[in-house]
């Protein structure tokens, strides 16, 4: 029997070997060698369904492999057979040393947790549509890509007969579920992350060269340059990695992807290469504050009451989605309104059309991704073109769609429900150019009506601009409540730096970035170095503002004494 395999009778079964079991962390690679391995839900239960059979060639894992997630199914032995395993330090050194193995493991870890997201495999949450806990946890598990099921206390017969079983009221929802055997009682987003096994930092010890608080692109790129580089690098992250980026069906121009990419797999590649060169990511964590703690670092405090110190902090929290501002909406959110278009939402659009609010490339990508879900897309754009904030090769791909519908000078006005079933039924839409009011039959409304930055924590700390992002450079400088700080430090702001010497600023979050992928994953980028800089001058008391903004080496004596200590 191979070691970390477990052999089980199964109620009233013959002796089986599990070589993964639901609800327990993966920690091994299994490459079927000969005979075949079943994947598994609900294992030894009553409502136990094989997933997938996998046979010689094959491999058993999904994302949660990568991760060291707890699994979501169990991979049982089903016919007599070899089974090659692998530790996941080997497999990471693999994946990182042969890019063809690392493509084809990625891309089926993930199409493989796309599976179990659409079959409705993992935990269950039990709750009521209008309970704002309940869609707290279900934005959680969907930004997350974990695999859940939603069972609706309104609607769902499901739902009364679980409560019955686990002798808990409705007052006491929303619930998660898992297993028949755990049952958390509405859970804080942490809580649910430890029952997951999403990526946290160590207790002990929580000192760095750079945090880096948010982790979309920005984030990510910044997490990858730094970590490589040999600087320690904490990412914190107070929602799901890859932020916004993440929720996108397919992107079409980042620079390397000819074919395009979805959000989900570009996120995932970046936080595996993150994690390649040491970066540490903790997930949740809400950044709740920033003060300097001595002349060397600066302290963010969090929600749960704790702190991380560092030399220097890369600000990367992007910006969030907007709300429609339509009377009664708020009921319809979550369950028939969205603001993102993932699969998990898509799979709600099979059969009836569906409209997307916005006009930004977000919006095209969404459309184009519901297109080959829903029968019919409307999309609704407040301006007189689509030219003018998005991307020509996605005005060229909407505009050519057989099943897209494009309607100009149009804005939603009201939102009308099933009756008796608590789902949207149709909008009300005006065409702004006449005042012309006219309904629109559909099921779903999508809505990308642009972002607000996510910096209310640093309001009074740093200096931002009227709408709430983050100044940089020598605007951030000019607007500084405390000019004497530069006179101090020796030297003028940079680039990417806020108002405060050694606080940087990256991604959709700074004021006058340009809202891209790729933009922000080269402000990631050149935060770092900068970051270098930074504690270049730091280590050098006496240098003057022009030699550390200018020439030498841009890396500080303790980053080069590390890679020497390798090279050595």
């Amino acid at each position: 029997m191979l070691a970390g395999t477990r052999s089980s009778p199964g109620p009233g079964r013959r002796r089986v070997l599990l070589l993964i079991q639901e609800g327990e962390r993966c920690e091994t690679f299994f490459v079927v060698l000969s005979g075949t391995v079943a994947v598994v839900e609900d294992y030894g239960t009553p409502e136990e369904r094989v997933l997938r059979v996998h046979g010689p060639g094959r491999f058993i894992g999904e994302l949660g492999l990568l991760h060291g997630q707890v699994a979501f199914y169990t991979a049982v032995a089903r016919e007599p057979g070899e089974v090659l395993a692998v530790s996941l330090d080997q497999l990471r050194r693999l994946v990182s040393q042969d890019s063809t193995v690392g493509d084809v493991v990625l891309r089926a870890c993930l199409g493989r947790r796309a599976l179990l997201v659409g079959q409705g495999a993992g935990f269950r949450i039990i709750g009521s549509r209008y309970s704002p806990d309940t869609r707290r946890l279900r934005e959680f598990a969907i930004r997350n890509r974990l695999p859940h099921r939603w069972i609706d206390l309104e609607t769902d017969e499901e739902a009364e007969e679980l409560l019955r079983r686990f002798g808990v009221g409705p007052e006491e929802t929303p619930l998660v579920i898992w297993r028949d055997t755990t049952l958390l009682r509405n859970p804080s987003n942490a809580e649910l992350a430890r029952l997951i096994g999403l990526p946290s930092l160590p207790a002990g010890n929580r000192h760095g060269d750079v945090l880096i608080v948010g982790s979309g692109p920005a984030g990510l790129a910044a997490a990858v340059y730094a970590a490589s580089e040999g600087l320690s690098t904490t990412v914190v992250e107070a929602m799901a990695t890859g932020g916004q980026t993440a929720t996108s069906s397919r992107i079409e121009n980042p620079l390397g992807f000819p074919a395009g990419i979805s959000g989900a797999e570009l996120t995932e590649r970046a936080v595996l290469q993150a994690d390649k060169f040491g970066a540490r990511i903790s997930i949740p964590m809400e950044a709740t504050g920033l003060h300097p703690k001595d002349e060397d670092h600066y302290v963010v405090a969090f929600a749960d009451g704790s702190e991380i110190a560092a030399r220097a902090v890369v600000l990367a929290t992007g910006a969030r989605y907007r709300r429609l501002q339509v009377p009664g909406i708020e009921r319809l959110e979550g369950t028939s309104v969205h603001y993102s278009a993932t699969v998990y939402e898509a799979q709600q659009c099979r059969t009836d059309p569906v409209a997307v609010v916005g006009g930004g490339n977000s919006a095209g990508q969404a459309v184009l991704f519901l297109a080959g879900y829903a029968p019919k897309v409307h999309l609704l754009v407040r301006g007189p073109s689509l030219e003018a904030s998005m991307s020509r090769y996605l005005v060229d791909q909407v505009e050519r769609h057989p099943q897209v519908e494009v309607m100009l000078h149009t804005e939603v006005t009201e939102v009308t429900e099933v009756i008796g079933q608590e789902v949207l039924e149709e909008v009300g839409v005006v065409d702004n150019r006449t005042g012309e009011h006219r309904p629109l039959a559909v099921r779903g409304l999508f809505v990308f009506t642009g972002a607000d930055p996510h910096t209310e924590w640093l309001a009074g700390i740093i200096a931002l601009d009227s709408r709430g992002f983050v100044l940089t450079g020598p605007e951030a400088q000019e607007t500084c409540a405390y000019p004497e700080v530069w006179h101090e430090h020796g030297r003028s702001c940079m680039t990417l730096e806020t108002s405060l010497p050694g606080v940087f600023a990256a991604g959709d979050v700074r004021s006058g970035s340009v809202k891209r992928v790729a933009s922000a994953a080269g402000e990631g980028a050149m935060a770092i170095h900068l970051v270098h800089r930074h504690l270049e001058h730091a280590a050098a008391p006496g240098t003057t503002g022009t030699s550390a903004a200018g020439g030498g080496s841009d890396v500080s004596p303790r980053i080069r004494h590390k890679e020497s200590a390798w090279l050595a």
